[in-house]
C-alpha cells in the first residue's frame, strides 16, 4: 500500500542527545511512549491553550514530528525559543507523510488517536492522490482538525477530546500548560466540547449555533447529516440552529 498523499502536513526533526528530555517538559503526551509507535501530543501555551496538535515519530538518532503546515513556522519558532542551551537541533525534513486505512503496511504506524483514522507513513514516496473520505471518519468518531475545530490561542485540549484521543498523560509530569490542563481535569466538570451533532442541512464552518434565541457554540465540519459541533452543554438539551440547518444531538 503507498496510500494516499497528505498534502497538508510536513516533518520536522529533532536530534542532539536532549531531544527527549527537551520535548518532555514542552508536550502533553509522554515521549517515552515512542518505543511503542507514534504520540499524538500538543504544545500549549502557558495559560493552557492549544498552540499545535502532532504526531512524534520514533526515529534513530531522532524524533520527527508530523505537524499541519499551517502552523509549522510558527512551531518551529516556539521550539527554538525554549531550546535554550539543550543539546538540540530543530530543522525541517525532507520525508512525505502518506496516509490510508485498513491493515497497517510494513513501515507504517497506527494511528494512535482511533482505529479507524489507519495508519500513517513517513518517506520519500510522495503518495496517490487523495480518495479517502477523512472528514466522515472524523465526524463520526468526533475527532478535532488542525485549524477548524483546533483554534491556536483559543481551544483548551480537554474540550476537544484529546484525552479520549490519548493526547495527553496526567502522570508524565510537568510541560508547559500542565497546571491549568489538571485543574481542568481534577478540580470542575467541563462545560463546554467538541459532541458529535445531527444537522439537517448545512451550515459555514464555524457558524454560530443557537438554542432557544442564545448562543450555544459553532458548528464545524459536516458530514452525511452530522456535524462536530463545540457546544455549551447546558444549553444542548434541545432544538439548535444554525443558519438554515437545524441541530439537535443524537
Amino acid at each position: 500500500m503507498t496510500g494516499e498523499a497528505a498534502s497538508d502536513r510536513c516533518v520536522i526533526d529533532v536530534s542532539g542527545k536532549d531531544r527527549v528530555s527537551f520535548l518532555q517538559g514542552l508536550v502533553t503526551n509522554d515521549v517515552t511512549r515512542l518505543k511503542s509507535g507514534l504520540v499524538y501530543a500538543a504544545l500549549l501555551s502557558a495559560q493552557g491553550k492549544y498552540l499545535a496538535d502532532f504526531f512524534l515519530v520514533p526515529g534513530e538518532e531522532r524524533i520527527l514530528m508530523d505537524i499541519h503546515q499551517s502552523l509549522a513556522d510558527a512551531f518551529m519558532r516556539r521550539l527554538s525559543m525554549y531550546r535554550l542551551r539543550a543539546d538540540v537541533t530543530l530543522s525541517s525534513s525532507a520525508l512525505l507523510v502518506t496516509r490510508g486505512i485498513g491493515p497497517v503496511p510494513p513501515g507504517a504506524y497506527a494511528d494512535p488517536r482511533h482505529p479507524e483514522l489507519g495508519w500513517r507513513r513517513y518517506s520519500e514516496n510522495p503518495g496517490a492522490a487523495p480518495s479517502i473520505n477523512w472528514d466522515a471518519i472524523r465526524v463520526a468518531h468526533c475527532i478535532p482538525e488542525t485549524g477548524i475545530e483546533l483554534v491556536p490561542d483559543d481551544s483548551y485540549i480537554l474540550e476537544c477530546g484529546f484525552e479520549r484521543l490519548g493526547g495527553v498523560d496526567f502522570r508524565k509530569g510537568c510541560y508547559v500548560g500542565q497546571e491549568v490542563t489538571a485543574r481542568m481535569k481534577h478540580k470542575t466538570e467541563l462545560r463546554k466540547g467538541l459532541v458529535t451533532v445531527l444537522i439537517d442541512g448545512e451550515a459555514p464552518v464555524g457558524s454560530e449555533v443557537f438554542a432557544s434565541g442564545k448562543t450555544a457554540g459553532r458548528i464545524f465540519t459536516q458530514s452525511d447529516g452530522r456535524g462536530i459541533a463545540y457546544l455549551r452543554f447546558d444549553r444542548a438539551d434541545g432544538p439548535m440552529t444554525s443558519g438554515a440547518a437545524n441541530i439537535r444531538l443524537p
